[in-house]
C-alpha cells in the first residue's frame, strides 16, 4: 500500500517548486536606444533594442552582446534567446527565406557548438572576452576551429568587457561610432568605451 502524505505539505512543496522554476527562468528586460554611425561599412541607423538578460548573465556579457549588435548591425540582425536556448546564438541574421546568414556567439563556446553553427549558417562570428581566460580557451579549440572556413573569431582587449558592463542600465541611450577599424560605444552619462579587439581567426579567403 502506498504511503500517505500530508496534502498541505505536498501542495506547499509543489507551489514552492513551481515558484523556483518560474524564478529560474525569468529574465530581466533592458531597453536601449542605440545610434550607430559606422563609417567603415557606411551603415547609419537608430535601433530600439529590447534585451532579455538571463539570470545567470553578467552586465559584462550582456553589454558585449550589445556591442556585437552595434559592430555587425543590419536591419535583419536580432537578439536571440541566447543562454535560455542552447540551439540559438546570441544574435543572428536571417534572409527572407529564414535561412541563417550570420550567427554570432559571445563568450567561449566549445568547439562542438561552433562546428554545429558552421553547418547551419553562412557565417559564424565568435567574440570572446576575458583576458587570459580567452587565451586558454582559444588554445584549447584552435586546432579544430581553424579548419572551419566560415568561422571568424575575435577576442576583446583586456578590460573592454568590464568597461562595457559599466554602461549597463535598465534604460539606455547609447551611441556607437566605427571609423578606420576602431569603434567606441558610449552614452550621454559616460565617456565612450574604446572597443578594442584582436582577430584570432579570419574567415578563409575565397
Amino acid at each position: 500500500m502506498p504511503r500517505s502524505r500530508n496534502p498541505l505539505l505536498f501542495s506547499a512543496a509543489v507551489r514552492s517548486a513551481d515558484l523556483g522554476y518560474s524564478m529560474a527562468l525569468k529574465s530581466t528586460i533592458y531597453k536601449a536606444d542605440l545610434q550607430i554611425a559606422d563609417m567603415d561599412r557606411h551603415y547609419y541607423g537608430d535601433h530600439g533594442l529590447t534585451i532579455a538578460r538571463h539570470p545567470s548573465e553578467t552586465d559584462e556579457r550582456m553589454m558585449v552582446r550589445v556591442a556585437a549588435f552595434a559592430l555587425f548591425a543590419h536591419e535583419r540582425l536580432e537578439f536571440c534567446k541566447g543562454l535560455s536556448d542552447t540551439d540559438e546564438p546570441d544574435l543572428w541574421q536571417k534572409d527572407l527565406t529564414g535561412a541563417i546568414e550570420t550567427w554570432i556567439d559571445v563568450g567561449q563556446p566549445d568547439e562542438r557548438r561552433i562546428a554545429k553553427a558552421s553547418g547551419r549558417a553562412n557565417d559564424v562570428i565568435v567574440i570572446a572576452y576575458g583576458g587570459r581566460g580567452s587565451d586558454i580557451w582559444w588554445q584549447g579549440v584552435r586546432n579544430k576551429i581553424e579548419r572551419l572556413r566560415n568561422v571568424t573569431v575575435w577576442t576583446l582587449g583586456e578590460g573592454v568587457a568590464e568597461a562595457l558592463g559599466a554602461l549597463a542600465e535598465r534604460t539606455m541611450r547609447l551611441q556607437c561610432t566605427v571609423q578606420d577599424g576602431s569603434a567606441w560605444l558610449g552614452s550621454a552619462d559616460a565617456d565612450p568605451v574604446p572597443i578594442e579587439w584582436t582577430v584570432l581567426k579570419p574567415p578563409a579567403s575565397v
